[in-house]
C-alpha cells in the first residue's frame, strides 16, 4: 500500500511563505514524477509544479519565480516552497508521485493567504 502524507498547510498573510512537505511510504521502488497540484471549489484539479526524478522542474506560469518544488530521493519526500503568497493561491494542495505501478494522490493540505 502507497501512502503520501502532505503536511505544512496552514494560513498565512499575505507576502508570506510556507512550505509544504509530503512524505512517501509504502512498496514503491522507483519514483518518476513528483508533483503538487491544487484544486478549488468548482475546478478541476491543477498542477503547480512538478519534478521528474532526473530534476527537472517544471512550474504552472502564476507561480514562477515565487514557487520551488525539490525532493529527496533518500527520504522519498517533495516539498514545495511557497513565497510571496497571494491570497488568490487559497485552496487545497495536493502531492501526487508517479511510478511504474501507477499514480498515488495525498489527501491534501489547506493553505489560506488572508489578513
Amino acid at each position: 500500500q502507497v501512502r503520501l502524507v502532505e503536511s505544512g498547510g496552514g494560513l498565512v498573510q499575505p507576502g508570506g511563505s510556507l512550505r509544504l512537505s509530503c512524505a512517501v511510504s509504502g512498496r514503491i521502488f522507483v519514483i518518476n514524477a513528483m508533483a503538487w497540484y491544487r484544486q478549488a471549489p468548482g475546478k478541476e484539479r491543477e498542477l503547480v509544479a512538478k519534478i521528474t526524478s532526473g530534476g527537472y522542474m517544471d512550474y504552472a506560469d502564476p507561480v514562477k519565480g515565487r514557487f520551488t518544488i525539490s525532493r529527496d530521493n533518500a527520504k522519498s519526500t517533495v516539498s514545495l516552497q511557497m513565497n510571496s503568497l497571494k491570497p488568490e493561491v487559497t485552496t487545497d494542495y495536493y502531492c501526487n508521485v508517479q511510478t511504474f505501478s501507477g499514480s498515488f494522490w495525498g489527501q491534501g493540505t489547506q493553505v489560506t493567504v488572508s489578513s
